[in-house]
């Protein structure tokens, strides 16, 4: 069971993901403010707070 750890093809498979899962984070973060910036003050901040939980939620979800 745990000899995929001594697989240099498992580690840079884990990291592979892993940077993938860091730049899709950054790319969503990017895209939420984009599209909240073009609704008005007032709404920006709940906005921006419901797509970073949309977001997290949809993480956990299909995990």
């Amino acid at each position: 069971m745990f000899e995929i750890f001594s697989s240099p093809d498992a580690w840079v498979a884990l990291l592979t993901l892993t940077f993938l899962e860091i730049i899709l984070g950054i790319d969503n973060i990017v895209f939420i403010s984009i599209a909240a910036d073009k609704l008005p003050e007032h709404q920006q901040r709940k906005a921006t707070n419901l797509g970073l939980m949309l977001a997290w939620y949809s993480v956990f979800y299909y995990y």
